[in-house]
C-alpha cells in the first residue's frame, strides 16, 4: 500500500487487521469507510470482497472482485479471487477467463500463486495445479500450508511417495497441524504404531478443537485398521464422527421432505409430459453413495481411449438450478427440485454441455463421477435423454459404515451418525427403487461387489453397455496417470480388490445401532 494515500493505507490497514483477527464487525465498518472516503480505490473495494467471503455474501464479493479488475485491470489478486468465486459456482469459462488475466500480469506473490493453483485444482487441472504449488513452494520454502496444498496435489496426480515427503516435512515443522497427520495416514499404509501415538499425544492439545480433534481421530482410525485393530479402530472414528458432528449440522427432517418431494414429482408421467432435452450423447454420469465403488468403474471407464474423465462435477446441479431461477444458500432442497420439476430440460442440458465443454476435453465421451447426481436422475433423463446413467449399488452396511469411517470435506453431513446414516441410506434405496420403477432399463446398475470380485467379467458387459468397443486398458485403469481428486485417490492406484466386502463384519457389535436402524427401515444388512 505504500503508493496509496497515507490516510487510505491506513483505514484498509485496519480492516484487513481487523478481517484476519476475525473482528467481522470492525472489518465491515472499516470497508464502509474505505468506499465513502476513497471509491476509485482498487483496495478498498477487494477488502469488501474479502469481508463478504467470510460472511458469505457471494454476490457481493463478485460485485466487489469485479470492480477492483475494472479500477485495476493488472490486480492479479482480484482476478484470482474472481477465478475462485466463478470455479466455486461451476462458471469455467469464467474462472478460465480470470486465470487468463492473472497468467497475463504474472505475479510473484506466493498467495496469488497459491489461489490458482487451487483454482486449477478445483478445475480438475491437476497438473498444471501441481506445478503453481510447486512454483510457490520455491519461492517461499517452508510454509505449512503452501507445503499442504502441493502434498494434497501430489496425492491426485499419483506421487504418492512425495507426498508422504512432503507431510512428514509438514509435521516436522508444525506438529500441531492435524490437517497434516490426516494426510499422511491416508497417503501411506501404516507398519507400526508410532505415528498413532504421536496423534494420540497431540489430542491433548486440542481439547476444544473439535476440527483438529476430527482430523486426527480418523487418522488414528485409519492407522489402527491398517494395523488390523479392529476395536481400537472403530473407537477412533466414533470419536472422530462425534468430534466432526460437532463442526457441522445436518437437518434430517429438511432431507425427509425433499426425497418425499421428488419421489412425488418425477415419474414416467412427469418424463413424458416435459419437452425434449439435448440429444448429446457425450456424458456419462456414474452416481450412487459415496464411497461405493464410484470411483473404481469411472477409472475403468475413462480409461477407454474414447472417454475422458472430467471428474466429480457441479455443472448438472448448477445448471438445474440456474435455469429453474431457484435461489437458495442451501445446495438442495425440496424446493429447489419443485422448481426444477417445471423447469425445461432442453435449457439445462444446453447450459449443462456449454459450462463442461472446456472440462470435457476433445474426447467424444466424458465421465462425470459425481455420486449425488442420482438425485438428479429424472432430471437427467429428460435434459440429456442420450446420456448414459451408471449407478454403483453396494451392500447397505459396508456402504454406511464406509461413510461413517470416512472425513469428508463438506458433503455427505449424515455420516456422522449411525442413525442418521442408516436412515438417509434407507431413503436413498426408497429413491433408486422409484426410479427404476418410473424409468426401468434407463440406468445402469453395477454392483460393486461384483465388479470388484470379477472384472474380467463385468468391465466388457458395462463397456458394452455403454456402446464403447472393448479396449484392454479398461482392465488395466490402476495404471493410468490422470489425476483423482477423491477420498479414493490413493486407493484407485491399485488393482480391483476385495478387502473392504464385508469389513463391517469386524464391528458388528459397535456398529448395531446403524444394524438395527436399516432393519427397521426395512433395508438387508447385506
Amino acid at each position: 500500500m505504500s503508493t496509496i494515500d497515507p490516510a487510505a493505507a491506513k483505514l484498509l490497514q485496519r480492516g484487513f487487521n481487523a478481517l484476519n483477527s476475525g473482528q467481522m464487525d470492525v472489518a465491515a465498518e472499516a470497508c464502509q469507510s474505505a468506499l465513502a472516503a476513497y471509491p476509485e480505490l482498487p483496495e478498498a473495494h477487494f477488502l469488501v470482497g474479502l469481508v463478504a467471503i467470510e460472511g458469505d455474501e457471494r454476490g457481493v464479493a463478485h460485485e466487489a472482485f469485479k470492480s477492483v479488475v475494472k479500477l485495476d485491470q493488472d490486480h492479479a489478486a482480484g482476478w484470482a479471487q474472481l477465478a475462485r468465486l466463478n470455479i466455486s459456482e461451476g462458471r469455467i469459462a469464467l474462472a478460465e477467463r480470470a486465470l487468463k488475466e492473472v497468467r497475463r500480469i504474472q505475479p510473484t506473490d506466493p498467495a496469488i500463486l497459491d489461489l490458482t493453483g487451487t483454482v486449477l485444482n478445483q478445475m480438475g487441472e491437476f497438473e498444471a495445479a501441481k506445478a503453481f504449488f510447486k512454483q510457490v513452494n520455491r519461492q517461499q520454502p517452508g510454509h505449512t500450508p503452501f507445503m499442504m496444498n502441493l502434498a494434497n496435489a501430489l496425492v491426485f496426480t499419483g506421487d504418492i511417495d512425495e507426498a508422504v515427503t512432503l507431510f512428514k516435512a509438514v509435521i516436522q515443522r508444525d506438529p500441531r497441524s492435524a490437517q497434516s497427520h490426516w494426510g499422511l495416514a491416508n497417503a501411506v499404509k501404516a507398519k507400526d504404531t508410532q505415528h498413532i501415538a504421536e496423534m494420540q499425544k497431540l489430542l491433548a492439545q486440542y481439547p476444544d478443537n473439535a476440527r483438529a480433534r476430527g482430523f486426527l481421530h480418523y487418522a488414528i482410525g485409519k492407522e489402527y485398521e491398517d494395523l488390523q485393530d479392529w476395536d481400537l479402530a472403530f473407537e477412533a472414528f466414533a470419536a472422530g464422527a462425534k468430534a466432526r458432528r460437532q463442526t457441522v449440522e445436518f437437518d434430517e427432517a429438511t432431507e425427509v421432505a425433499m426425497f418425499e418431494l421428488i419421489r412425488e414429482c418425477f415419474s414416467a408421467d412427469w418424463l413424458d409430459r416435459v419437452g425434449e432435452g439435448n440429444p448429446d450423447p457425450a456424458p456419462i454420469f456414474v452416481l450412487g453413495q459415496p464411497r461405493t465403488g464410484t470411483t473404481l468403474i469411472e477409472r475403468v471407464i475413462s480409461a477407454h481411449s474414447q472417454v475422458y474423465s472430467a471428474g466429480e462435477l457441479q455443472q448438472f446441479g448448477l445448471a438445474t438450478r440456474r435455469v429453474s431461477q431457484h435461489i437458495d444458500r442451501r445446495r438442495f432442497s425440496a424446493e429447489l427440485f419443485s422448481a426444477a420439476s417445471r423447469a425445461n430440460p432442453r435449457a439445462i442440458g444446453d447450459m449443462y454441455l456449454q459450462t463442461t465443454a472446456r472440462i470435457r476435453d476433445k474426447a467424444p465421451r466424458f465421465v462425470d463421477k459425481l455420486p449425488v447426481n442420482y438425485l438428479h436422475v429424472p432430471l437427467i433423463l429428460a435434459a440429456l435423454p442420450n446420456a448414459k446413467i451408471v449407478h454403483l449399488v453396494r451392500g447397505p452396511m459396508d456402504a454406511c459404515f464406509a461413510s461413517f469411517k470416512q472425513l469428508f470435506a463438506d458433503a455427505y453431513l449424515h455420516s456422522y451418525d449411525q442413525e442418521e446414516m442408516a436412515r438417509h441410506h434407507a431413503r436413498y434405496r426408497q429413491l433408486m427403487a422409484h426410479f427404476r420403477e418410473q424409468f426401468p432399463g434407463r440406468f445402469i446398475d453395477i454392483r460393486y461387489e461384483d465388479a470388484a470380485r470379477d472384472l474380467e467379467t463385468h468391465a466388457p458387459q458395462l463397456i458394452s453397455a455403454l456402446g464403447l468397443p472393448w479396449e484392454d486398458a479398461c482392465l488395466h485403469f490402476h495404471q493410468s496417470d490422470t489425476g483423482v481428486a477423491t477420498a479414493s485417490a490413493v486407493q484407485v492406484r491399485e488393482p480391483a480388490h476385495t478387502r473392504s466386502i464385508g469389513r463391517w463384519r469386524r464391528y458388528e457389535q459397535q456398529l448395531a445401532p446403524m444394524c438395527n436402524a436399516l432393519m427397521a427401515a426395512g433395508v438387508p444388512l447385506e
